[in-house]
């Protein structure tokens, strides 16, 4: 049987998918990946039971054991600080809203472990995500496709995988419900099922983002003017790094009525904030675009496009547009629609493809 190389946090997902495939006869061998660059990150990642972890370290091996695979701890700290950190960091200073994740999924988990996992002659790499590979025959393109369960599917984050990286990827846990990678997890024993999911950022296991940012940019940190959409001045901010599109909570300011960040303007250093009503737009122009359903956009096609990871995708139209960018025009008005994150188009549950969000239109009308 071929040869894969598991990414193995620790946690019960990937102990799961690491069991289907030994199970399965494949020749496993689990990975676990350090990627702390800083020992203070790796101390904080223990307090919090991150992964990546000492502990999470000590758990993946303990299910290697168990199992009968060979175990190894795998050191990618300077690829993830180029790839993911600063790029996190740099985004948020200017003014835009990244997702780590799909960063990390490309360079790292799809990216240097498939490397490193050449160099152990494996054929694959194998991780823990809700999501399917598949193969169009007519055109031998390989298909990424949502899990089967919905509350788990983990499509969104992978749009960016290449077909070198799909061809060469399995994902046992996309044909499972949640509650049945539990139940395998449980038989693993107590402290796998019982582990935590990870952190929406893993780096920063203890969720203070804006405490995250100051330390590492914080030359960034500039306070500014907070205005309205006709330039008046309602307050002052700490920093445009600390605020994201839609965001509602600590303004500082008072109004009559409930004011969100509408736009984040770093040429002025300002943050823009209006009524909710103001935060909706019907349209976007994407860029960096990944497409996997087909080698490349050529006319206008209509799909469900999903502009945040745990947003529900609405009906759109995507148009190529010059310079490998595309628009975006959707059925309607769409919610803090926020430039550094990604737009993934589908066709039911294929994803055909997806880009980063470059900016955004004028809100059209308000929403029913």
């Amino acid at each position: 049987m071929p040869k894969v190389v598991v990414a193995m946090s620790g946690g019960g997902g990937s102990s799961v998918a690491a069991t289907i495939l030994k199970e399965e006869g494949y020749d496993v061998i689990g990975a676990t990946l350090e990627l702390w660059p800083s020992d203070k990150l790796a101390r904080e990642a223990e307090n919090f039971g991150s992964c990546c972890s000492q502990s999470a370290i000590e758990n993946a091996r303990r299910v290697a054991c168990r199992l009968g695979i060979p175990h190894r701890v795998i050191n990618l700290r300077e690829i993830f600080a180029q790839k993911v950190i600063a790029h996190f960091c740099r985004e948020y200073s200017s003014g835009r809203t990244p997702n780590p994740c799909i960063k990390c999924n490309r360079c790292i988990k799809f990216g240097a472990l498939l490397e490193r996992a050449r160099e152990f002659d494996a054929d694959f790499v194998a991780t823990g995500h809700y999501a399917r590979i598949d193969k169009n025959m007519a055109n031998g393109r390989f298909l990424l496709k949502r899990g089967i369960d919905p509350t788990k599917d983990q499509s969104y984050v992978l749009y960016a995988l290449t077909q070198d990286q799909l061809e060469h990827t399995i994902f046992p846990l996309g044909n499972l419900t949640k509650e049945r990678v539990w139940e395998i997890a449980q038989g693993l024993g107590s402290a796998i099922a019982s582990k935590s999911e990870s952190q929406d950022i893993c780096f920063i296991p203890d969720g203070d983002r804006p405490g995250f940012l100051k330390e590492y940019v914080p030359q960034a940190a500039e306070p500014g003017p907070i205005l309205d959409r006709e330039g008046t001045i309602l307050g002052a901010h700490r920093g445009i790094m600390f605020y994201t599109i839609g965001q509602r909570k600590r303004l500082g300011i008072s109004a009559k009525e409930p004011l969100y960040v509408t736009e984040i303007d770093q040429e002025r250093n300002a943050i823009v904030v209006g009524p909710k009503r103001e935060v909706y737009e019907d349209e976007l122009i994407a860029s960096e675009l990944n497409w996997i359903a087909m080698e490349e956009l050529r006319r206008a096609i209509r799909a469900k496009a999903k502009i945040r990871y745990l947003h529900q995708e609405s009906e759109a139209t995507v148009m190529p547009v010059t310079g490998d960018k595309v628009r975006v025009k959707f059925k309607q008005p769409q919610m803090a629609i926020a430039p550094g994150q990604a737009v993934v188009f589908y066709d039911g549950d294929v994803v055909v493809g997806g880009g980063t969000i470059d900016q955004t239109g004028k809100m059209a009308t308000w929403p029913k």
